[in-house]
């Protein structure tokens, strides 16, 4: 069956998990320059087992709003205990990265650095000017930085 009625309206938020909110918290506000918007106590349950799809899951989460508009959701789960930190390759399947657009990028690198994140290369500058480059951070997750010229 071919149902056109439903279309996407538009982007709610990203997910992020991280180990830990509280340790993650000013990288996004101080860093990022996001803004929290709220934090929740979700729980756990049936229905939060049958939205994660995740059996025993427990998970609070932080709702976070950058500089355009753009939000991401930091979820921390407190069960089940035997989750692992992901250390994916941008090539592995099932990768994905976020990529900010920045004044200055490696003075940004500067600032993300004591959050324990850090470049996977050397910035590279593209034809058009544009400076970027992968980073990684301490709960596996990648974000791409870009300075596009003046």
């Amino acid at each position: 069956m071919n149902d056109q009625t439903s279309t996407v309206l538009r982007t709610e938020h990203t997910g992020l998990t991280v180990a830990s909110i509280n340790g993650v918290l000013d990288f996004w506000t101080e860093v990022l320059g996001f803004q929290l918007v709220y934090r929740k106590e979700l729980g756990g349950g049936h229905a939060m087992e049958q939205v994660v799809g995740v059996s025993g899951a427990y998970l609070r989460n932080a709702l976070l709003e950058g500089p355009d508009g753009y939000r991401v959701e930091l979820i921390e789960y407190d069960s089940p205990d035997d989750r692992v930190v992901l250390k994916q390759r941008p090539c592995d399947v099932g990768s994905a990265h976020l990529t900010f657009a920045v004044t200055d990028l490696r003075a940004m690198l500067n600032r993300m650095a004591p959050y324990g994140w850090t470049a996977t290369g050397e910035p590279q500058t593209a034809p058009s000017g544009t400076i970027m480059v992968y980073t990684r951070g301490p709960d596996g997750h990648t974000i791409e930085l870009m300075q596009h010229p003046e």
